[in-house]
C-alpha cells in the first residue's frame, strides 16, 4: 500500500537537502514506514505484518527495496517498546535488536529510535479539529501539559510538558501501572485476569486484547461457551451487530479506559488534553463515544468538577506517529547543525567558498555525512567525494588540522552533542568487527557521560588536597589497585611521598599512622567494601582526608571528604568491568595534571619556562611530557 500524508506540523517547503528521512512506526503487529522528501511532505507509506520478518533490519531492508529510494542517511524509527541504551527487546514481539548495529548494516548515517508514545506525543500539538474528535465536556488551556494514551496491541502512555518555546516528550511505561477495579463486573474481570498472571496490570485489560479477555470473563460468567477462534476483533464486530454480551463486553472496556485516563490526567495534571490513539478505539466508532468513558473518565470523587473541565479526544489523523517522530528527527539534525560544540562543522561551512572545488566536496561529504569521515579510511573518503587522497589530506591542513586522524578527532569531538550515548552488548557470536567496534564505542560513550557529569567543582577540591599533601597513599582492592598502582607511578613523580597499597592488611596498617596533611586516594567501584570503609574511617579520625573515586550514592563517595563520581553503563554478564577501570584510569590523569598545572605556576616575576625547567626531572619521562606541554602549549597559545 502506498499513499501520502501531509503534516500540519511544519508547512511544506524545498527538498531536504540530505536526501529523503526515512520514517518509521514498529509495533507488535505490523510495521509502517514512510519518506519524508521535504518539511511536511511525507509520502510512500507501507505497511508490513512484522511476523513475516526476523527482524527489524530485514524489514526496513525490503522497504528501502520495494520504493527503490537509494541512498538514505537518516531515519527515525518510533517503537512500541522503551527505549533505554543500545539494546530493544521489544515486549509485545519478538524482535530484538542493536540501535548501532542496525544503522551500520543499512548504511544510515544516523538512526534514531524512540518510544512510539513518545512520537505520537510530538505530533499532538500540529493536530487540527479535523484530525482529532473531542468526546465530552471540556476545554484545553493553551500551553499546558497534554496526556496520551493509546490500546492497541499494548497500552502506550506519555505526555506533552510545555517548555519555553517547544515542547518535552515523556517516555512512560504508565500501561503497566496494576489494574484497580471500580465495580463488580471489573472485579469479576480481575479475578479471572489473575488466573492467567500473577500481576494484572491496566495494559491486560484496556489495550486491544483485553476486549476478548473481558468478553470471555463474562461469558464464563453466563455459562455461554465461546470458540478458541473468537478474538477482540470478533469482540468488536459482534457488538456492531447488536449481541448483548459482546456490548458488555465494550462497555465494560471503555469505562476501564476512562478510569485509567482520569488517572493520568490528575497525575500529570493535563489541563491541555486527554489525546486517545491506537486502532482499538477508531475500530470502536460510535460504541466508544456511546460508552461509560468520559463519565468514568470524571468519576474522581472529589476532583469530578476538576476532571469535567479537562477535554478528552480521539485522535482520528492517519499515521499521526510519522508526524512525530519527523519532529524528534528534524530537531535532533538541527541540534547537530546548530549545537555551540560543534565549531569544527561551523569552521567548515564558513570557509567552504574559499575551497577548490574538489575540496568543496570533501566539506560536503563532512558535513552531510559525518559518520562517513570519521568510519571510513582515506581511500573510501577520497572515492565517495570524487577526489583524490592528497586532496583530502589538503583539506584537512585548510582546516587547521595536521591531517585526517586529526581531523576525524575534532569532527567526532562536534557529534558528541547530538549523537545519543549509548551501550552496545557484546553477544557470543560477535565477529572481530562488532565486538571491537562495540568495546570501543562503549568505552568512548562512558568517558563522554564522565565529561558531560563529572563534579568539576570536587575536580578542583581534590587537585587542591593532593597539591598540599605531605604524603599521599592509594588504596584499591581487585581490578582498582591496577588504578592504584598506576596512580602512584605519576604521583611520586612530583616530589611528593607516595605508596599504592592493595592489600587490606597493610591498608589497615598504614592507615592508623596517618595523621593531619595525609590524603588517602580510594579506588573503588562499587564503594560499598565494608573492610576499606572501616579502614578509612580510622584514617580520618587520626586527621588524614580521603579523596574517593567510585560510584555515586555510594557509602564510600558519601563518606569520603571528596568524591570523584564515575557513573557508567556496565554489563557484568557481557565483559569484564573494563570501562569503569578506564574510567578511574581518566580520573587519576586529570587529577596528575591538575596538580602539574598547580606546581608549574610560575612565582610572581618568572617566566613560566624556567618554572617548568625547575621540576623536571630528566629521569621523568612521563610527567616530563605532562610539563613539556605546558610550556610549549602555554606559549604556543600566547603567539596565536
Amino acid at each position: 500500500m502506498s499513499t501520502g500524508v501531509h503534516s500540519k506540523a511544519a508547512p511544506a517547503g524545498s527538498q531536504h537537502a540530505d536526501g529523503p528521512r526515512l520514517l518509521a512506526d514498529v509495533g507488535g503487529t505490523n510495521a509502517r514506514f514512510a519518506l519524508e522528501t521535504a518539511p511536511g511532505e511525507i509520502g510512500q507509506i507501507r505497511v508490513y505484518p512484522a511476523a513475516d520478518y526476523p527482524g527489524i533490519a530485514e524489514v526496513m531492508q525490503q522497504y528501502l527495496k520495494d520504493t527503490k529510494v537509494g541512498r538514505v542517511n537518516h531515519a527515525a524509527v518510533a517503537i512500541a517498546n522503551p527505549v533505554d541504551g543500545d539494546q530493544v527487546a521489544m515486549t509485545n514481539h519478538d524482535w530484538s535488536f542493536s540501535i548501532e548495529a542496525t544503522r551500520r548494516a543499512l548504511g544510515f548515517d544516523t538512526l534514531l529510535v524512540v518510544n512510539d508514545f513518545t512520537a505520537l506525543a510530538m505530533a499532538l500539538p500540529g493536530l487540527t479539529d479535523a484530525q482529532r474528535v473531542q468526546v465530552g465536556g471540556g476545554s484545553r488551556r493553551q500551553n499546558s501539559v497534554i496526556g496520551l494514551l493509546g490500546p492497541g496491541t499494548g497500552l502506550g502512555v506519555s505526555g506533552l510538558i510545555p517548555a519555553d518555546d517547544r515542547w518535552i516528550a515523556l517516555g512512560s511505561e504508565g500501561g503497566h501501572a496494576s489494574f484497580a477495579p471500580s465495580n463488580e463486573d471489573e472485579d469479576l474481570v480481575l479475578r479471572h485476569a489473575r488466573t492467567k498472571w500473577p500481576h494484572v496490570s491496566f495494559e491486560r485489560v484496556a489495550a486491544g486484547p483485553g476486549l476478548e479477555l473481558i468478553y470471555r470473563a463474562f461469558a464464563e460468567r453466563d455459562g455461554i461457551a465461546v470458540a478458541e477462534s473468537v478474538n477482540s476483533a470478533d469482540v468488536t464486530k459482534r457488538a456492531h451487530d447488536g449481541e448483548a454480551l459482546a456490548l458488555a463486553a465494550v462497555n465494560c472496556f471503555c469505562g476501564i479506559l476512562g478510569t485509567f485516563s482520569g488517572n493520568i490526567a490528575v497525575t500529570l495534571g493535563s489541563l491541555g488534553g486527554i489525546y486517545i490513539g491506537g486502532g482499538v478505539v477508531l475500530k470502536l466508532g460510535e460504541l466508544f463515544y456511546k460508552s461509560p468513558f468520559r463519565e468514568r473518565f470524571e468519576a474522581k470523587g472529589r476532583f469530578q468538577q476538576y476532571l469535567s473541565g479537562v477535554p478528552t479526544y480521539v485522535i482520528t489523523a492517519e499515521y499521526p506517529a510519522f508526524l512525530g517522530v519527523s519532529a524528534i528527527l528534524a530537531e535532533q539534525l538541527s541540534n547537530r547543525a546548530n549545537s555551540g560544540s560543534s565549531a569544527v562543522f561551523e569552521r567548515i561551512r564558513q570557509m567552504r567558498d574559499a575551497l577548490t572545488p574538489a575540496e568543496r566536496r570533501v566539506a560536503d561529504l563532512a558535513l552531510n555525512h559525518p559518520r562517513s569521515i570519521i568510519n571510513d579510511p582515506i581511500i573510501d573518503i577520497a572515492r565517495k567525494a570524487d577526489v583524490s587522497q592528497p586532496t583530502v589530506i589538503r583539506f584537512c591542513r585548510s582546516l587547521g588540522c595536521t591531517g585526517l586522524s586529526d581531523f576525524k578527532l575534532k569532527l567526532a569531538t562536534g557529534l558528541t552533542g547530538t549523537i545519543p550515548v549509548s551501550h552496545s552488548q557484546v553477544h557470543l557470536g560477535d565477529t572481530a568487527t562488532d565486538f571491537g567496534a562495540k568495546v570501543l564505542d562503549n568505552t568512548v560513550s562512558a568517558i563522554l557521560q564522565l565529561r558531560e557529569h563529572l563534579n568539576f567543582d570536587n575536580v578542583e577540591r581534590a587537585i587542591d588536597i593532593l597539591n598540599g599533601a605531605r604524603r599521599i597513599e592509594f588504596y584499591g582492592l581487585g581490578n582498582s589497585n591496577i588504578v592504584a598502582q598506576d596512580a602512584h607511578y605519576k604521583f611520586f613523580r612530583f616530589g611528593i611521598p607516595t605508596i599504592a597499597y592493595g592489600d587490606l592488611y597493610m591498608q589497615a596498617a598504614s592507615a592508623a599512622l596517618l595523621g593531619r596533611g595525609d590524603v588517602i586516594v580510594a579506588v573503588s567501584k562499587s564503594g560499598r567494601a565494608p573492610e576499606l570503609l572501616r579502614v578509612l574511617e580510622v584514617a580520618m579520625q587520626q586527621g588524614a582526608t580521603v579523596v574517593a573515586i567510585t560510584s555515586s550514592n555510594t557509602p564510600l563517595a558519601k563518606r569520603a571528604t571528596v568524591a570523584l563520581e564515575t557513573d557508567h553503563i556496565e554489563i557484568r554478564e557481557s565483559q569484564l568491568s573494563m570501562i569503569s577501570r578506564i574510567l578511574h584510569l581518566v580520573i587519576i590523569d586529570i587529577l596528575a595534571v591538575g596538580v602539574a598545572i598547580r606546581r608549574a605556576a610560575p612565582k610572581p616575576g618568572a617566566k613560566l619556562n624556567e618554572t617548568v625547567a625547575t621540576m623536571r626531572d630528566a629521569d621523568d619521562d612521563e610527567t616530563g611530557a605532562v610539563l613539556d606541554w605546558l610550556s610549549h602549549g602555554a606559549s604556543g597559545a600566547a603567539r596565536e
